[in-house]
């Protein structure tokens, strides 16, 4: 196994972790708290963290250039807000900014997808 396959592997298993938690969380959002050591009275703190880390990703993206990426991680920020839209929609919340958030997104895929056709690249 070279280093790329470990690193690709372990990669794989951090996904698998990820999916775990949002299983937990799906399931009872107090057991996913525990298990992941979240506290509700940090959360505002934490979505700090996580705000700067996406703000990386995204700068990240940018400066490595490639389209498949950005196309990656904006289908992901796209879920992200659509969903959040979706789960303040349905409790009776604004939701304005977080589809804004998502179809912005959505924007970006959908233009870096063209640019990667347009230009012949693999999508992959």
């Amino acid at each position: 196994m070279t280093l790329a396959d470990a690193t690709i592997a372990l990669a794989g298993i951090g996904a698998l972790s990820f999916a775990v938690l949002a299983v937990l969380y799906m399931r009872d959002a107090a057991e996913g708290l525990s298990f992941s050591g979240h506290r509700m009275e940090k959360l505002p703190e934490v979505m700090t963290d996580r705000y700067v880390a996406f703000a990386l990703l995204t700068l990240f993206a940018a400066l490595y250039g490639d389209l498949a990426v950005i196309a990656a991680l904006f289908g992901v920020f796209a879920f992200m807000g659509l969903a959040d839209a979706w789960i303040y929609a349905r409790g009776g919340f604004g939701y304005a900014k977080h589809l804004a958030a998502g179809a912005s997104a959505i924007f970006v895929m959908g233009l870096a997808v063209l640019a990667l056709i347009v230009s012949g690249e693999n999508l992959t």
